[in-house]
């Protein structure tokens, strides 16, 4: 029976509308965001960007846009919003206005936590170009997803992900209006600290490379919007040619979430990728779909976050330097997610039984000091903090981190960074009221919206990198990257766990020091898909190895292994694989910088 519905449904979203019309409005597209933030990071759950009013207390200015309609009369108003802390209802209040006009209902108080659709009520369209606003009143993350007017006053829009993807598409005229980028070498996706790496070092090599990032900033978890600063080294290597492309990348040490953004340098990371004139560079495109034919990539689709074009990329090979692994699980790469366990391989640090416990996600945040004295608003919603209990700090550092397998780094993104900020605002309340002394004149300067990831999918790759590989210095003939961060593996940090069990914010860690090792390379291309290769925290590790390889001078460096691997698959026409069985002493001469025997007289 649901199927029958389903195929009514579709039957009647590819008939003509007769005497209805719809003008559906992504509010990520709209000409003039004003304080609002584009927020793409649970496109997999909701299918779209969002907009959201990030003000850390203080509303933000309204978003502003102008809309076309097919002609005038009555529209039914519909937004698609959430209540995103509703205890019993949240703070994220706004109001949608139409010619200046505000529609009466409220939206983002409903209670619900679902992202779903909420009717406004009856608007007067009297011109057929209208002046749309979204006007926060609270500053505290409002967010809305779409709107949408209807003539048809019995039509009730869709919520369920697949019929509401195809009525987006339909009304948005998105099929079959893909735009095709041309055919790359290489196709990194994923525009980090790895990812960046990746696409730098190809195309010094020579091949032409296509870098898609889904933000309009690059260095990931190292840029503006996340402030995590690099670690691992690049002067203890095996082979020091590794770790100068990084280097150029680095823009110093300004530690984690420093209120001035200008410290993460990333002006100069665009301009260092946009200098070279083999990469093309494509900022705010999430890749949301993957082609291949049998076990290659051939293609991946893209879709800008905030105008919703498609573009298509064709590639001979492809790198996933994602973090998540998004690329590799479009195309069917094998990979882990969770923790295995101590019978499965080994490791005296792994656990007793294998689970979903990952790495959780931190959202960084700052004050700084002011002339006068401020207030913080009410948050009855937030987390709440006591004399027994609150964090006595003016800016936060990593230990602030949600996850640790209560919620999927991936499905409940948006879950997590809202308890970060439940958190961040709960406790700066808690400050504010109670410990005047010190922070009255202190203001909340910056917290991320943006979380900044630690762990979720390793792609499985020829080789697993293990604990006893990292302790034992175990030297493979195709050890590349030397890496020489701890194993690091944070857990929910005991005191914050019986203040908060089950809804922990904040991370212990245990470093158990290692001496410099290698990567073996066989770790940075997958298994089962023949031309993909990953760098970054996807590689194709162990729970616990990845505490080590995670941190991102490290992930740099295997960005630069990458771009070398796929030169020369491209040199030799071979796969990845290729390059490691049937061409290894010359990958390795290109690594350790000696003259290759093709280079010799």
């Amino acid at each position: 029976m649901k199927s029958i519905y389903q195929f009514l449904f579709f039957l009647l979203l590819s008939l003509p509308l007769v005497a209805q019309d719809q003008v559906f409005v992504e509010t990520e597209s709209f000409q003039n965001k004003g304080g609002w933030v584009i927020d793409q990071q649970s496109f997999v759950v909701i299918g779209s960007s969002y907009m959201m009013a990030h003000g850390m207390g203080r509303p933000v200015k309204d978003a502003t846009t102008t809309v076309s309609f097919p002609k005038k009369g009555k529209y039914q108003l519909w937004v698609r919003t959430k209540d995103w802390a509703p205890f019993p209802k949240g703070p994220g209040k706004f109001q949608v206005v139409v010619d200046n006009q505000p529609v009466k209902m409220v939206f983002g108080e409903s209670g619900s936590d679902e992202w779903k659709w909420y009717n406004g009520g009856e608007v007067d369209i009297k011109s057929d170009q209208v002046n749309l606003a979204l006007h926060d009143l609270t500053g505290f993350n409002g967010r809305c997803d779409a709107i949408l007017f209807t003539n048809a006053p019995k039509f009730t829009p869709p919520d369920k992900l697949e019929a509401l993807t195809a009525f987006r598409n339909k009304l948005l005229n998105l099929t079959g209006t893909t735009a095709n980028a041309g055919q790359f070498d290489l196709v990194v996706v994923g525009g980090g600290i790895a990812g960046t790496c990746a696409a730098l070092s190809a195309a010094r090599m020579g091949l032409k490379v296509a870098l898609i990032q889904d933000r309009p900033l690059l260095g990931g978890n190292n840029s503006s919007e996340v402030r995590v600063h690099l670690r691992g080294e690049t002067d203890q290597n095996h082979y020091p040619k590794l770790g100068r492309i990084v280097r150029e990348m680095d823009n110093g040490d300004p530690g984690n979430g420093n209120p001035n953004g200008n410290e993460y340098g990333d002006a100069r990371k665009i301009a260092i990728v946009k200098a070279e004139r083999n990469i093309k560079l494509f900022l705010n495109t999430h890749v949301y779909k993957a082609e291949k034919d049998k076990d290659k990539v051939t293609a991946v689709v893209g879709r800008d976050i905030a105008t919703n074009k498609e573009t298509r990329f064709e590639g001979t090979y492809f790198a996933d330097c994602t973090g998540d692994g998004t690329l590799g699980a479009l195309i069917g790469a094998d990979y882990r997610f969770g923790r295995e366990s101590k019978a499965e391989t080994g490791e005296s640090l792994a656990a007793e039984k294998s689970d979903n416990f990952t790495l959780g996600t931190s959202n960084l945040w700052a004050s700084l000091e002011r002339d006068t004295a401020s207030s913080f608003p009410e948050v009855p919603w937030a987390l709440p903090f006591s004399d027994e209990y609150h964090i006595d700090e003016a800016r936060s550092d990593w230990q602030w981190e949600t996850g640790f397998g209560n919620y999927n780094t991936i499905t409940d993104a948006e879950k997590i960074r809202d308890h970060n900020l439940r958190a961040i605002y709960g406790n700066w309340s808690y400050l504010k009221k109670n410990k005047s002394e010190k922070y009255a004149k202190r203001e909340l300067a910056w917290v991320a919206y943006i979380g900044g990831k630690r762990e979720s999918r390793r792609l499985l790759g020829d080789h697993i990198l293990t604990q006893m590989d990292i302790q034992e210095g175990k030297q493979y003939p195709d050890g590349t990257v030397t890496a020489t961060w701890t194993i690091d593996l944070h857990f929910p940090d005991p005191k914050n766990s019986k203040y908060f069990e089950g809804q922990e914010f904040f991370a212990g860690t245990k470093h158990i020091k290692v001496a410099p090792y290698t990567i073996p390379y066989r770790c940075l291309y997958s298994k089962n898909i023949s031309n993909l290769f990953m760098a970054g925290r996807n590689i194709s590790t162990t729970h616990v190895a990845f505490g080590s390889t995670r941190v991102m001078r490290t992930c740099g460096m295997m960005g630069e292994v990458v771009g070398f691997a796929a030169y020369m698959a491209k040199k030799y026409n071979t796969a990845p694989r290729g390059v490691y069985q049937e061409h290894l002493p010359e990958f390795m001469a290109i690594i350790k910088d000696e003259p290759t025997a093709s280079s010799k007289p």
